[in-house]
């Protein structure tokens, strides 16, 4: 078991302005990846700006219930893990939107339903029937490890490229606050707000600089309200938004490929999860409910006009970086998504935070899931040359195969449908990172103390 601080633990429950404050915290650190999602396929389906909105809002709904589904005890991990957005899925869904955009963007999600429907189903299945202990066994430390240090450190260029490089000094900003509020100052609520403090000082900063102007319209650091004005006080995304499911093989086929990939990041955020709330491994019958559950939540997403979800490693690192690692914090900070999806000029408001300040908080939070994937890896034995050897080459891979398959994707598409399922996988730094390892972990003799596993 972990001996770390925490101020709250999982089954405590924080006086009620603190959930509020502690769970609107959790939806900021989720906020960007997100919202970054549907903002790159909804212009790739060739949605306008209304049908973006109402696709996000359909993307808060949706997460927001998963989120409670997967932190119930029964249905989910019972983990304080805040599903989101996947990133996996970002691949094999361009494929779907490639291969059906001439029919719209209605009729591009009822493709994409339908696939998430399928696999969802898939997965619901291998996690509530325990399918998912088989394999689990080829899921140790030594695997584990190099998925958790790929998701995080190939996140690097969204965080830096993406968002903070945009304008240096207000993500300095936040990197320099979040760093004060949780490592140097010894005040309790500064830590636990380090993030949405650090969020709140660098966005006023914008804002002010922007009512001055210092930074123009255009500017990355300029904050426009009048997305606020325009957006609707409420509205309801309510079932099958976008009309009816359509199955094929080819989107089911591409799909394939994102939950492999969330299925083996998911059991690598319940041990990273459950390492940084002072709770032991998770055992079976925590891990098959929870890829139980995010399957479950796949079917829904479908049926809600959303995309894939999976468990949020950025907001594991929040728990680490705060120490508030309350189930009840966690669930709060879901229904304020529910609600958000309710009131547009909320979720407007939100949107306006400019892309530096979320690269700001990005470069914390990434570096430290990486980090917590070489915490990962010290339960195994880091002494032995058979894992330095297995490790190295397996994260190695993630860095700079995925690369090398994009730029190849002509020769995987000839191959049909096979080889954009293939395509997808490889293209995935953490898919890539963990059939490695899982590979020559499997194959090559080791004792279960090194290997990090019990006898």
């Amino acid at each position: 078991m972990a001996n770390r601080r925490l101020v709250y633990g999982v089954d405590d429950r924080p006086p009620f302005p603190i959930m509020i404050l502690a769970g609107f915290q959790h939806v900021l650190t989720l906020f960007g990846a997100t919202t970054l999602v549907p903002l790159i396929f909804g212009p790739a389906m060739g949605m306008d700006t209304t049908q973006i909105g109402f696709f996000i809002s359909c993307v808060y709904f949706a997460m927001g219930v998963a989120t409670l589904i997967q932190t119930h005890p029964k249905l989910g991990s019972g983990l304080p893990i805040v599903q989101g957005s996947s990133f996996s899925f970002i691949p094999p869904i361009m494929t779907i939107i490639a291969a059906f955009k001439d029919a719209g963007p209605a009729a591009v999600m009822g493709h994409i339903g339908g696939a998430l429907v399928v696999g969802g189903a898939a997965l619901a299945v291998i996690g509530y029937t325990r399918l998912v202990s088989v394999i689990r066994k080829f899921v140790t430390p030594i695997v584990i490890g190099p998925t958790i240090m790929a998701i995080g450190f190939s996140l690097a260029p969204t965080a830096i490229q993406f968002n903070a490089a945009k304008y240096w000094p207000v993500s300095l900003l936040v990197v320099v606050c979040i760093f004060a509020f949780s490592l140097i100052s010894r005040r309790k609520y500064l830590n636990i707000f380090a993030i949405l403090s650090s969020i709140v000082i660098a966005y006023l900063v914008c804002l002010f600089g922007t009512m001055a102007g210092i930074f123009p319209d255009g500017h990355a650091a300029h904050v426009s309200l009048a997305g606020i004005a325009s957006a609707p006080w409420f509205r309801v995304t309510g079932f099958l938004p976008w009309g009816g499911l359509s199955f094929d093989a080819l989107s089911i086929g591409a799909v394939t490929a994102g939950f492999f990939a969330v299925m083996i990041e998911s059991i690598g955020d319940y041990h990273s999860c459950s390492y940084v709330s002072n709770l032991p491994d998770p055992d079976a019958a925590t891990i098959s409910r929870g890829i139980g559950a995010e399957g479950l939540n796949c079917v829904l997403a479908g049926f809600f006009g959303a995309i894939g979800t999976t468990s949020y490693t950025e907001n594991i690192g929040l728990i680490g970086l705060t120490g508030v690692a309350s189930r009840w914090v966690v669930r709060t900070g879901a229904i304020l998504l529910i609600v958000m999806s309710f009131i547009g000029k909320l979720s407007a408001l939100i949107a306006t935070i400019p892309s530096p300040v979320i690269g700001g908080a990005y470069i914390a939070l990434f570096g430290i899931i990486g980090a917590l994937g070489i915490q990962v890896l010290l339960r195994a034995d880091m002494n032995s040359q058979r894992n330095v050897l297995i490790v190295g080459f397996a994260f190695l891979m993630a860095m700079g195969l995925p690369g090398w398959v994009e730029a190849n994707k002509d020769a995987f598409l000839i191959l049909g449908i096979p080889g954009e399922v293939l395509w997808a996988i490889l293209k995935t730094p953490m898919a890539v990172a963990g059939l490695c390892a899982a590979f020559w972990d499997s194959i090559v003799p080791g004792t279960p103390e090194e290997r990090g596993i019990k006898a």
